[in-house]
């Protein structure tokens, strides 16, 4: 006799970009806070050159080219440029490590790791402000590469340049064209999962490095290499007035990482060991982007002998070299790049962080979608050229990544010893050890707001002051991370010194995540049970006494 598999629909949820089962979804776990993209994952394969090809796909875009430009145009000496540069991205290796930890030895994405220091319900704080400065960006990157994309159109189809005489809600025809071919290529990379995004950050970055080394010989062997400067600048600092530039310099480079910084866990999760997550950091960051770096400047200083001015968009300068396989070539390859940053810096982040605000409504791509329908709505082209719009307002949502970071890292290298419950980050049992007040932890509630609001104040009043004509201190702006971070860093710790309220589950073994140990150590994977099976199992086996009998 055989009998129908006690399974439904709701039991058959894929998790992002893996096979059915990839995240171990307990049969206990609370589907209030748990679905099979967050839980923690069964199988962590990326090696090392999965973690460099994602930092590959994250400096090499249109913003990462003209900010690693910006640093040579400064007013510095070429050597005080390269000590700002490595200095500012080892410092981003050195978090970017820090912030990866625990993720990859529970497995879970950075929302879910959040609840061991913000609460159960408390951690939706870090994912929706994270979720929200990705939603703007999404737009505003989707809009670039459609910009590369126009240039490809004009040059091959040239009826294509009436569309620009045709708009509608600030943006061309021939611009809507481009933004909706890109929206949908980007919808259709997310909705295939993580596995293929990871395939095509692994074949995109190395892709992408390759055009812009063609790029560079082809410039220079116009241009002359007697012509080649490393100074992009036509005034130069003397040293103690380039001492304070320097160190603003290295803040640029620790602020445009930021995003991408706080949750890398989401990626970090996927790693087959923290020994390769960091070799893969160290790769990915320190040398891919002072090559990238030095590549871009060579790049940006050959366009001043060739074309005659200085040219440090990408896009523009493929667009004079004016050669139909040269500008094929290009476009569509910082349309590759800009996609790559997009996916991974502002598709992949909300679809976490939206998915762990209602795990059973909201599926990993589900998330996606909301970021990405979102950021249209947004209209990033009317305000992306505005910086006071971006100042203002995303000022306010980016001021407050440090904050969140310094928090972080302080809940749990500090106040949590590296040890996580695995299991109670799933339940929503007020007698959890990450249930604290209501779902919250004070602690981390007041920290935020303690420090969110001083950091608020600095990144964005010192601009306005200025603007005024009242007085310029707009320097300390742009410092707003680290201040933050300091900030929800040692605030954290005197909230929680003056009442503990993060476990450290001293003296337990089982079940628990111990990032002091090499190897992983959380809770064993248990066999995958079907709902509606493990239901008839219990009702199979007598009921456990209460808990009021058992005290």
């Amino acid at each position: 006799m055989t009998s129908t598999p006690l399974t439904g629909p709701h039991d058959l949820v894929e998790a992002a970009g893996h096979p059915h089962g990839g995240g171990n979804m307990k049969p206990h776990y609370d589907d209030r806070l748990a679905n099979e993209d967050l839980a923690p994952l069964r199988k962590q394969k990326w090696s090392s050159y999965n973690i460099f090809a994602f930092w590959m796909s994250d400096v090499h875009s249109v913003g990462g080219y003209v900010t690693a430009g910006s640093l040579f145009a400064l007013g510095l000496q070429s050597w005080q440029v390269l000590v700002a540069l490595i200095a500012g991205i080892v410092i981003v290796q050195v978090f970017a490590n820090m912030v990866a930890k625990p993720s990859q030895k529970t497995g879970v994405p950075f929302p879910v790791i959040n609840r061991v220091v913000f609460g159960i319900r408390g951690a939706n704080i870090p994912a929706i402000i994270r979720g929200l400065i990705a939603i703007a960006w999404y737009g505003v990157q989707t809009f670039l590469a459609a910009e590369s994309l126009n240039i490809v159109f004009l040059k091959f189809i040239p009826g294509s340049a009436a569309l620009l005489d045709v708009s509608f809600a600030g943006l061309s025809a021939l611009g809507w064209i481009s933004y909706a071919i890109l929206w949908a290529a980007q919808f259709l990379l997310f909705w295939n999962g993580m596995e293929v995004i990871r395939r095509f950050i692994d074949w995109a970055g190395p892709a992408v490095y390759l055009v812009m080394i063609v790029l560079a010989v082809y410039l220079v062997s116009q241009a002359g290499i007697q012509n080649i400067s490393f100074t992009l600048s036509t005034v130069q600092l003397d040293f103690w007035a380039s001492i304070p530039v320097m160190f603003a310099a290295i803040a640029l480079v620790v602020s445009y990482f930021s995003g991408p910084m706080l949750n890398f866990g989401d990626f970090a999760r996927y790693g087959k060991t923290f020994a390769a997550v960091k070799k893969g950091n160290f790769w990915g960051l320190p040398i891919n982007f002072v090559f990238f770096s030095l590549l871009t400047v060579i790049t940006a200083s050959a366009t001043v002998p060739v074309f005659g001015s200085l040219i440090t968009d990408p896009i523009k300068t493929v667009e004079q070299i004016d050669t139909p396989f040269a500008i094929l070539l290009g476009g569509l390859t910082f349309v590759t790049a800009t996609v790559g940053i997009n996916i991974v810096a502002n598709f992949i982040s909300p679809a976490f962080d939206f998915s762990n605000v209602a795990p059973k409504k909201i599926s990993w791509r589900a998330g996606g979608m909301i970021a990405a329908v979102g950021s249209t709505f947004l209209m990033p082209w009317n305000w992306y050229s505005n910086s006071d719009a971006i100042h203002y307002s995303l000022g306010v949502l980016g001021a407050l990544i440090g904050p969140l970071f310094g928090i972080l890292i302080a809940g749990y290298y500090i106040a949590a010893r590296q040890r996580v419950k695995v299991d109670a980050m799933f339940t929503m049992d007020a007698a959890g050890p990450y249930w604290y007040r209501n779902g919250f932890n004070p602690n981390a509630v007041k920290a935020v707001i303690a420090a969110g609001v001083p950091t608020v104040l600095i990144a964005v009043f010192p601009k306005l002051f200025a603007d005024l004509g009242l007085f310029n201190v707009s320097w300390v702006s742009d410092y707003s991370w680290f201040i933050g971070c300091g900030l929800g860093y040692v605030l954290f710790l005197l909230f929680e010194r003056l009442d503990p309220r993060v476990p450290t589950f001293d003296g337990e073994t089982e079940g628990i995540s111990d990032g002091t140990v090499d190897a992983r150590a959380e809770a064993p994977v248990v066999e995958q049970v079907p709902v509606l099976a493990q239901k008839a199992r219990d009702a199979e086996t007598p009921a456990a006494p209460p808990r009021e009998a058992l005290a």
